[in-house]
């Protein structure tokens, strides 16, 4: 990972401080197959990683996952190493070399014919986020709960349009916020309000691309969410209401990746079962 100032065609300066560095390693059914009897405890225990099944209070400061696949559905995008991921890993720390060694010592398991796809972000100061929006988006958000009770998981990345980044951040800005006319009358929601019905039961964890906008084959935002099963219907009516261009005009300047579908898992083994 580099820590690259992001500058716009208008010379804004986005939040340069990385937070936090995480991955999601995506195996197809054959890679999956071929590693199955590994066994990762050693490398997890060496790096001081926590496994987000037992989260207790939160996310893990140093944290592996591991997810079963349930179903994955074409995006704008295509990218057949998400779609026909059987299992995924994630991976995050504060440190680069903790998210790089484990990426790389992970790939040694498979070799070269088997080469995991893997997605990379990292966690910066939020943009545009003031203090009502703050209370609003996350001041209550929900925190990461143990597995068996929110055992849903949801992989969304997405990158924006050309002429999306083309636009000063100030207009970026007003399509997280509903729109009025001239009477008062709210003419669509925006981001915010479309997605309100989430922010009560859906965690939510979106990385970001190390350069934005992103290079060429890679995603903008990895975006993540985790459930009850009570509150996957939600998720998806959320998902809709995102999508409708009607209620939420920012999603004209979207372009999704494959929406990935899982299980969380208790251990690596059970991944494979």
């Amino acid at each position: 990972y580099e820590e690259i100032v992001a500058l716009s065609a208008n010379n804004e300066v986005l939040p340069t401080e990385i937070l936090r560095y995480g991955a999601y390693i995506c195996l197809t059914d054959g890679a999956r197959k071929a590693v199955a009897a590994s066994d990762v405890g050693p490398l997890v225990k060496r790096l001081g990683l926590q496994n987000e099944f037992e989260a207790e209070g939160g996310h893990p400061t140093e944290a592996v996952a591991f997810l079963q696949r349930v179903k994955a559905v074409p995006g704008d995008i295509v990218d057949n190493g998400l779609l026909e991921a059987s299992a995924i890993i994630h991976v995050a720390s504060p440190a680069s070399p903790v998210v790089v060694e484990f990426c790389r010592e992970i790939g040694r398991l498979f070799g070269a014919a088997l080469k995991p796809l893997i997605l990379r972000g990292v966690t910066r100061p939020m943009s545009y986020t003031g203090t009502a929006m703050h209370n609003f988006a996350y001041a209550h958000q929900v925190t990461q709960q143990p597995g068996r009770a929110m055992p849903n998981a949801f992989l969304v990345p997405m990158s924006k349009t050309a002429e999306w980044w083309k636009k000063h951040w100030l207009e970026r800005h007003t399509y997280f916020l509903p729109r009025y006319d001239e009477n008062g009358q709210m003419i669509n929601e925006g981001h915010t309000l479309a997605a309100a019905a989430g922010i009560a039961c859906l965690l939510r964890r979106t990385y970001r691309g190390v350069n934005v906008p992103a290079p060429a084959g890679t995603y903008d935002f990895l975006n993540y969410f985790e459930c009850a099963d009570r509150d996957v219907p939600t998720f998806h009516s959320v998902c809709a209401n995102l999508r409708d261009v009607n209620k939420n005009p920012e999603w004209k300047f979207v372009r999704e990746g494959p929406s990935w579908q899982g299980l969380r898992v208790a251990t690596w083994a059970e991944m494979f079962t």
